[in-house]
């Protein structure tokens, strides 16, 4: 895939050499300069003349007409030098190889050197340049017929620098470890609802836990009825299809100390229930399993690269339908943690699901907790498309979430859960909770019931109901599931600090 030249790109056949573009024509240099030489100083005037554009994101392409090695040039701009980040980097990446890609071409040769800044080493922008790679070129295949023409893809990228081999080929495994697992989340999420059930989700688990030598365990219906998980089992019972406890485990240390519990609600299709949605709020209920997808994931990596960390993901899988035996509104159901919840709304099921998990994940000796989930229409409202929303009950392990979420571009807002919150969530007269205590902060009300089984672990909430899928295609990817927060949980994981 990854292939490294430390020598003259112009000395063997390329079929495409991408260079990037900063707004200094003036300072060409290295490659560039090599590049305004062959060409008798008319790459200089092409920039100058707009031709060949420097800004940001924006597509040039020239062909050489034979008088380089290389057939054709492309450059993406970067704008200026002194303004450009990490982000736009891997951005302007993706934007490059969705252009290679409909170009249909197969081998793409990248001048490293040319995205480098002050700001921006030769290991960071191979690690962008492997992410967008992976993340930019996805596709979910769907079930049309295909035709007979084979699909062209681009299948090498050539790596042309002067810096040390060894540090790049470890920034982009690291790289394309991460894009790959995040691609692995987006096909999870665009799976239709019939080809993904939770005995498919736990299948999943299980070759992902053979493949990395996860500790993995899938708790049946039996068990979850003797444990009393009897949150989660409420959300299951107008199903036909058998719900399932997934259970990963890594231990990255000698002892099993200082244990992160990434808890993902998988529900795998989602009809609200009695409490049922409506004809076009249903559409797209087979993305109500994002935050499972995301921990599974996160554990792609985390198999992968392998940090000195120990972690347990929890996966509560079922669907949530209706039928003759499905729970209703008004029914008192009790969790394992032995916490009693009047139901008066079945479509607040997830945080029910979640409940359960997250009690069983302490059971597994989580010491600290993330949970992720589509929890909430009421998070989009709050704070639309392009942000999760977050709540916690511990500043220092939320400081190391929000951190590793800006450095993934995964951005998160903190939501407050106040004493009211809670009040309002304690509020049922039969009861030690109720799932639904109304509309208003409708999401802060989804975390807060979360919160009450985290207790006094430290916790982090992540409501990714708005940010788990986009409606539209985007330089990292196309329209559909995103695999957000993949990336997020994985950086938390690796540079994770015990809290004191």
């Amino acid at each position: 895939m990854f292939k490294f030249f430390n020598a003259n790109p112009f000395e063997e056949k390329q079929e495409c050499l991408l260079i990037g573009l900063k707004d200094t024509p003036e300072k060409f240099s290295g490659i560039l300069s090599e590049l305004d030489a062959k060409f008798e100083n008319e790459l200089t005037e092409l920039v100058k003349s707009g031709d060949i554009s420097a800004k940001v994101k924006e597509i040039s392409k020239i062909h050489t007409l034979g008088k380089l090695n290389v057939k054709r040039l492309l450059f993406v701009g970067l704008g200026k030098e002194n303004q450009l980040s990490f982000d736009d980097v891997k951005e302007a990446f993706g934007k490059a190889f969705k252009h290679a890609k409909e170009s249909r071409l197969q081998s793409v040769a990248i001048a490293l050197d040319t995205f480098v800044t002050d700001a921006i080493s030769h290991e960071d922008a191979a690690n962008a340049l492997s992410e967008a790679f992976a993340l930019a070129t996805y596709e979910f295949a769907g079930y049309k017929q295909k035709s007979n023409e084979p699909e062209k893809m681009v299948e090498q990228i050539n790596i042309i620098s002067e810096t040390d081999q060894n540090e790049i080929e470890a920034a982009l495994t690291v790289g394309y470890a991460f894009g790959k697992a995040t691609n692995s989340a987006r096909t999870l999420v665009n799976l239709p609802g019939n080809m993904l059930t939770a005995t498919d989700l736990a299948q999943y688990a299980e070759e992902l836990g053979g493949k990395y030598e996860f500790e993995v365990e899938i708790l049946e219906k039996e068990e979850m009825e003797k444990l009393g998980m009897g949150a989660f089992l409420a959300v299951n019972q107008g199903s036909v299809e058998p719900p399932k406890m997934i259970v990963l485990k890594y231990q990255g240390k000698d002892t099993w100390e200082d244990v992160i519990g990434l808890v993902g609600k998988g529900v795998t299709f989602d009809t609200g229930g009695y409490s049922i949605k409506t004809k076009s709020g249903i559409v797209g209920m087979k993305t109500d399993m994002g935050g499972a997808a995301a921990v599974l994931g996160a554990m792609e990596i985390i198999g992968e690269l392998k940090p000195e960390q120990n972690v347990v993901a929890v996966i509560p899988s079922t669907d949530n339908m209706i039928s003759g035996s499905a729970f209703k509104p008004d029914d008192v159901i009790t969790s394992m943690s032995g916490i009693t919840i009047e139901v008066l709304n079945t479509d607040a099921e997830g945080r029910l699901a979640l409940a359960d998990a997250v009690t069983y994940a302490k059971h597994h000796g989580a010491n600290y907790l993330v949970d992720v989930a589509t929890l909430t229409g009421g998070v989009i409202t709050a704070l639309g498309l392009d942000k999760t929303g977050a709540m916690t009950n511990d500043e220092a392990f939320f400081e190391q979430v929000l951190e590793a979420s800006y450095e993934a571009g995964e951005y998160i807002w903190r939501l407050p859960i106040t004493e009211n919150d809670k009040k309002r969530v304690r509020g049922s007269k039969i009861a030690d909770l109720n799932n639904s205590p109304g509309s208003e902060g409708h999401a802060i009300m989804g975390g807060a019931f979360v919160g009450e089984f985290a207790e006094d672990t430290p916790w982090v909430h992540l409501d990714i109901a708005g940010t788990a899928v986009t409606s539209k295609e985007h330089d990292l990817g196309p329209y559909g599931a995103t695999g957000v927060m993949v990336r997020t949980l994985a950086l938390l994981v690796e540079r994770f600090e015990p809290v004191k």
